[in-house]
C-alpha cells in the first residue's frame, strides 16, 4: 500500500517534517519514503490511501494503565468522597478488582481498545487485576488485543491484599503469559506487581526467586506517601530500596508515579536502568501530588508517559504533564513543550522497542513497523520540526485523528473502525456494568 499527498512528521532523534511525501507498506512495515511523485513513479502497481495533505506520523504510545478502570466511568462510590488515595483504593479500586469476571475482563479491554483506536494510541502497556478470575485473564485480553489489531505489553499485578493463595495465583499467571507471549506478534509481557504497601517480604522474595533472567517488574511507587510510610515500617526502608533488597530492580522495569520519591531513590532507579512512568491527569484526580518531573529529565531519567486508564487520547496526558508542573511550582518554565515532546514521543517509543526488540516503533523509517495515525490538522501558523511540540499542545485535538494502522493493518480510516464494532461493543459493556456495579459496592461494604 502507498500512502501519498501527506506530511510525514518522522520522530526520532532526527525529527522532520516532510511535505507531500509517501510511504510505501509491505509485510507490516515501512519498505520505502520519498517525495509522492517519486513513490508513486517507482510502485504503479501499489494501491495508493490518499492521506489528502493530512499529518501523517507514528501512532502515540501509552507507557501505563489499565483497561479494567474504563467500566468505572460514571459510577457514585457510596458515602462520603473517599478523603485521600488509600480510600479510594480502599473504596474504589480494590472492590472493582475483586468484582471483575471473564465476560467483564473482556469488555474493558475492548471498550479501551476502541478507545485508543479512535485516539491514535497504538501500543499500550497495561497493569490487570482481577482477584476472582486471575486464570486466563492476560489470556482474555490478549486475544482483545489481536481482535482490536493493537500493540499492547500485559502483566497481572501480584499483590497479597486478597491473600497468600490469589498472590500465588498472580505470579503463575505472569510466568504463564511470558511463556505464552512469544507465540503472539503484537503482545508481548512482563511481571506485574501491584505496589510496596500491599506486598509482603515473603511474596516479594517469591517474585524475585521466579521472575525469569532478562525479565523486569512493572510496579506502582510511592504514588503516596503511604507507600512510604508502609516501607518504612515494615523494613526501616523507603520503597525504592526495599524493592531493590530482592534484586527486583533490573532492566527493562517500569516505576509507575514515583510521585513521593526522593533524590537517592531516583538516583537507584537510573542506575538499575529502569523507566519511569509519569500519570499526570491521574495524580491530579486522586490529589496526590507531582513528581520531580523536571528533576529526573535534567538527570536523563527514562521518564515515559501513561494514562493510568484516565482514557487513551494521550494528547491530552501532554497538556496535563504541560501546565501540573507550572502550577505547582509556580514557574513556567517546568515542564517545557520539547521536554514533554521528548517524554511522550522519544522515550515513549524506546520503551516500547524493548518490549518488541526490532521494530523500531515510534519512528517513520524504512524498515520500522508500520503504526501510524492520520491527523487532520490545517495550521494557520508556521508549522516546523522546531515548534511541533507546541502545535501539538495548544492545537492538537483527539478528534483530529482520522485513520489509524498498526503493522501496516488499517484499523480505522476516515473515523471508521474496521476492527472492532464500537456501537456492538458498548451496548454489552452496558448490559453488563450494573451488575458488576453491584457486586463492587458489595464487596467495598463487605470491607468495611
Amino acid at each position: 500500500m502507498l500512502i501519498d499527498n501527506a506530511t510525514l512528521v518522522t520522530w526520532g532523534s532526527d525529527l522532520r517534517l516532510l511535505h507531500d511525501h509517501a510511504l510505501l507498506l509491505q509485510d507490516g512495515r515501512i519498505a520505502a519514503m520519498g517525495p509522492s511523485m517519486a513513490l508513486r513513479r517507482r510502485y504503479p502497481e501499489a494501491p495508493v490511501l490518499d492521506a489528502d495533505g493530512q499529518l501523517v506520523l507514528p501512532g502515540n504510545i501509552c507507557a501505563h494503565t489499565h483497561f479494567y478502570g474504563a467500566l468505572a466511568r460514571g459510577m457514585a462510590i457510596p458515602g462520603p468522597p473517599p478523603a485521600d488515595f488509600p480510600q479510594i483504593l480502599q473504596r474504589l479500586w480494590w472492590p472493582l478488582d475483586r468484582a471483575l469476571d471473564a465476560d467483564s475482563i473482556r469488555l474493558s479491554a475492548l471498550v479501551s481498545l476502541v478507545d485508543a483506536i479512535k485516539h491514535g494510541t497504538t501500543t499500550l502497556i497495561d497493569h490487570h487485576a482481577s482477584a476472582n478470575c486471575i486464570e486466563g485473564s492476560l489470556d482474555i485480553i490478549a486475544d482483545a488485543v489481536e481482535q482490536a489489531g493493537l500493540r499492547a505489553v500485559l502483566c497481572y499485578e501480584v499483590t497479597d491484599r486478597d491473600g497468600p493463595e490469589r498472590a500465588a495465583a498472580g505470579i503463575a499467571e505472569n510466568l504463564r503469559l511470558l511463556q505464552a507471549a512469544g507465540g503472539r506478534e503484537r503482545v508481548a509481557a512482563t511481571f506485574g506487581l501491584h505496589a510496596g504497601l500491599t506486598l509482603g517480604d515473603e511474596t516479594l522474595r517469591r517474585c524475585a526467586d521466579q521472575l525469569p533472567q532478562g525479565v523486569g517488574v512493572h510496579v506502582h511507587v510511592a504514588e503516596h506517601e503511604a507507600d512510604q510510610l508502609d516501607s518504612l515500617q515494615r523494613s526501616g526502608l523507603r520503597v525504592v530500596p526495599r524493592l531493590d533488597r530482592f534484586g527486583l530492580w533490573r532492566p527493562g522495569s517500569i516505576a509507575a508515579h514515583c510521585v513521593h520519591t526522593d533524590a537517592a531513590e531516583r538516583e537507584m532507579l537510573q542506575e538499575r536502568g529502569v523507566w519511569i512512568s509519569h500519570q499526570p491527569r491521574s495524580n491530579m484526580n486522586n490529589g496526590v501530588g507531582a513528581a520531580a518531573l523536571d528533576a529526573m529529565l535534567a538527570a536523563g531519567m527514562p521518564v515515559c508517559l501513561g494514562n493510568d486508564g484516565m482514557g487513551n487520547n494521550m494528547w491530552a496526558e501532554w497538556k496535563a504533564a504541560y501546565l501540573l508542573h507550572k502550577v505547582t511550582g509556580r514557574d513556567p518554565r517546568r515542564a517545557p513543550g520539547d521536554a514533554i515532546a521528548r517524554m511522550a514521543a522519544l522515550n515513549n517509543a524506546a520503551l516500547a522497542r524493548h518490549f518488541f526488540p526490532g521494530s523500531q516503533v515510534g519512528e517513520l523509517t524504512p524498515g520500522a513497523v508500520a503504526d501510524l495515525i492520520f491527523v487532520d490538522y490545517r495550521p494557520f501558523t508556521p508549522l516546523h520540526a522546531g515548534n511541533l511540540p507546541w502545535h501539538i499542545l495548544f492545537g492538537f485535538e483527539a478528534s483530529m485523528v482520522t485513520t489509524t494502522i498498526v503493522q501496516g493493518q488499517i484499523l480505522m480510516k476516515e473515523r471508521q473502525l474496521l476492527t472492532l464494532d464500537e456501537r456492538a461493543i458498548a451496548a454489552a459493556a452496558c448490559e453488563l456494568v450494573p451488575a458488576l456495579w453491584q457486586r463492587q459496592a458489595a464487596f467495598a461494604r463487605a470491607a468495611h
